[in-house]
């Protein structure tokens, strides 16, 4: 790594690229430095250019002009967006790609090493000092590099992504596209390029891999630039942000939120700086036309001098519209039971291989529910068993009443590729008029040049974007949804997040979104380590049980053969807190929540008792609203009682 005091050299930059697609300008004017050792995020929305900015860097796009360029001597290693690796070699085999000079080393170390023993026997002439001197150095070039080291790094780093000691061994043609993906990455890290280029790293990883990349990233000794949507990983990864929008680029120090403050109080300072100009250039013009209408040679003289004051002003250019955003609200059923969903001891296995078993459950109505485990666990499988994508092998589930659900697959196999965009919803939603789906085409930036074009022709983004608006003229009260921010832009799943918020009915979502988790789950199941784990509380709050809890039980394994009576008592104490902690806070909960909606209450019967007092269908409303704010009283009051039950019977043993 470089010190602070260092001077920084340019690793890589641009200088004016243009990039033309026909008559379309993708790219303008982009020049831009990145200096050694320094971790860049590109952002921008969906269709910005950013992979195409990406690919011009790496020197597997031609721009229509400018240039690029590199650190005399640097390596430069690329992972594209959703690339994957289709080789016969093993999974550990491909990975020894990543250390051609190590291998050929060894290689030459071993045959040196043969030549040796057979010359061993013989008389030592001048040719065998010099093969005993050409194999000391290349053992030490070895040893240098890393040669002891790197099969066990690959290892670590293999273990690290998902693929065990018994996985090593699989050919990589066997293994899914989201593993070839992973695995790609894999060999992309190990080879530690002097110039680190990723493209959506972040998809398909799971939140302990994620966590891993990160840490890896920070303490990464090389330069980076990286694509991504992750506002957690930007925000953890990046030292520099450059923005592309309007296809012009505008770079930013410091992480991602430090970005968006800066950039809106930009904006700001623009909007000012354009309005104040704009009435200073109305006040101009108003006194020149005035002096014209007096038209007397010194009035002339005044105009004539305005003007050219006028036509010498550095004009500020008025602030360009931000790029055009989905817009999105889920259509809503009628309100379900307030059992939603019954579950019991669901089991689901491929083959000889179990993925989980024994699973029970019950959801309520308006639970907001987040599914979170390793890749591999089981997550989408059960969302896709919910979904009716797939059955059980055991176990019931059974719908409460009223439930109608809409289920948005990762996969995206829902989709008919052979279909147009605009039939795929046509198809979907055969009542509707041609009118209203065009409607909501656009709204999700499909107009009239686009709903013609095939499925197949579509990028994830916009297969995401189609899929959600089939999902949005749904009439649903149950949202299930299966890893739901893949493929969309920053601003779409900011969207999408106030969209789940604001629908009034339950949901159900995998996702590795920690900005997406941490505003929508109000319920935690974790599927992590083949148990299953219902947590009733946010993930931020599950976040900091989950870690109390493992600190509790982080003894070494000899120590906990021994562990006392008195220490397990202690780790006991420590679960205690933690779980009166969560206790106290769900009081807190109900008691806000009763307050919020009593007033509700208040407020309609006060209607009601007023300007609603002989409008008997308003009456009606009120009174079936009344109920309902009712029921979730008593509802907030049975959380609270049992809460409260918990507290008085523990509390004085959890403060010991």
């Amino acid at each position: 790594m470089i010190s602070g005091g260092e001077k920084r050299m340019i690793s890589f930059g641009t200088n004016d690229i243009l990039l033309e697609f026909g008559t379309d300008i993708i790219l303008s004017g982009i020049s831009f430095s990145v200096n050694e050792g320094e971790r860049l995020g590109i952002v921008g929305v969906n269709g910005a250019g950013k992979s195409s900015l990406m690919r011009i860097i790496a020197g597997l796009q031609k721009p229509t002009s400018g240039s690029v360029y590199t650190q005399k001597g640097a390596t430069l290693g690329m992972l594209a967006q959703n690339e994957m690796l289709d080789s016969g070699l093993s999974v550990f085999d491909e990975m020894l790609g990543a250390f051609p000079v190590l291998c050929a080393l060894e290689r030459s170390l071993a045959d040196m090493s043969l030549e040796i023993e057979r010359r061993a026997s013989l008389p030592h002439d001048s040719e065998y000092e010099k093969l005993i001197s050409r194999y000391a150095e290349a053992q030490e070039r070895f040893r240098s590099e890393g040669g002891y080291e790197y099969r066990s790094k690959i290892s670590s780093t293999l273990a690290k992504f998902g693929f065990g000691e018994s996985r090593r061994d699989v050919p990589v043609k066997a293994l899914s596209g989201g593993e070839r993906t992973r695995l790609a990455l894999v060999r992309l890290l190990l080879s530690e390029p002097d110039i680190l280029l990723l493209d959506e790293p972040t998809n398909h990883l799971d939140s302990d891999t994620l966590y891993w990349l990160e840490e890896h990233l920070r303490a990464y000794p090389h330069t980076v630039a990286v694509i991504s949507h992750d506002r957690y990983f930007l925000d953890r990864v990046a030292t520099k942000i450059l923005d592309i929008e309007h296809t012009k680029a505008t770079m930013y120090n410091g992480n991602y939120a430090a970005f968006t403050e800066k950039k809106a109080k930009n904006a700001e300072i623009l909007e000012h700086h354009y309005k104040n100009q704009q009435r200073e250039i109305a006040r101009i013009e108003a006194f020149i036309a005035q002096q014209r209408r007096w038209n007397r040679e010194r009035n002339i003289i005044a105009a004539e001098s305005r003007e050219k004051a006028l036509a010498r002003m550095k004009k500020t250019d008025a602030p360009q519209a931000a790029p055009k955003d989905i817009k999105l609200t889920f259509g809503e059923a009628g309100e379900s039971g307030n059992d939603v969903l019954y579950a019991e001891h669901l089991a689901k296995s491929y083959g000889e291989k179990r993925i989980f078993s024994d699973i029970s459950f019950t959801v309520k109505k308006n639970d907001r529910i987040l599914i979170l485990g390793p890749n591999g666990c089981g997550k989408s499988t059960l969302a896709k068993i919910i979904g009716g994508m797939l059955a059980q092998d055991a176990g019931t589930l059974e719908f409460g009443s009223n439930v109608v659900y809409g289920y948005y697959d990762q996969e995206q196999q829902s989709l008919d590729e052979k279909s147009t965009v605009l039939d795929e919803v046509v198809r979907a939603h055969e009542k509707l008029g041609a009118a209203e789906i065009r409607s909501a085409l656009a709204a999700f930036l499909f107009f009239e040049e686009d709903i013609s074009k095939l499925v197949c022709e579509l990028s994830g983004g916009e297969k995401a974007r189609l899929m959600l608006c089939k999902m949005m003229l749904s009439k649903i009260n149950l949202l299930i949804l299966d890893e739901p921010t893949n493929h969309l832009d920053i601003n779409s799943r900011e969207i999408l997040e106030d969209a789940v918020l604001r629908f009034r009915g339950t949901v159900i979502a995998v996702s590795h979104d920690r900005y997406f988790a941490k505003k929508i789950a109000t319920r935690i199941f974790d599927m992590s380590g083949g148990d299953f784990f219902d947590y009733r509380g946010g993930y931020d709050e599950y976040m900091e049980y989950k870690h109390s809890s493992a600190r509790a039980e982080a003894t070494p394994a000899a120590e906990a053969k021994t562990e006392s009576d008195s220490k397990a008592k202690y780790m006991e104490s420590k679960r205690l807190v933690a779980e009166i902690r969560k206790r106290e806070k769900q009081t807190e909960r109900a008691e806000a929540e009763i307050e919020a909606l009593e007033a509700e209450k208040a407020a309609l019967e006060a209607e009601a008792a007023g300007e609603a007092s002989s409008d008997y269908i308003r009456l009606s409303e009120i009174a079936a609203k009344t109920a309902e704010i009712d029921e979730k009283i008593n509802a907030a009051f049975d959380i609270m009682a049992e809460a409260e039950d918990f507290l008085s019977q523990n509390r004085e043993n959890g403060e010991k």
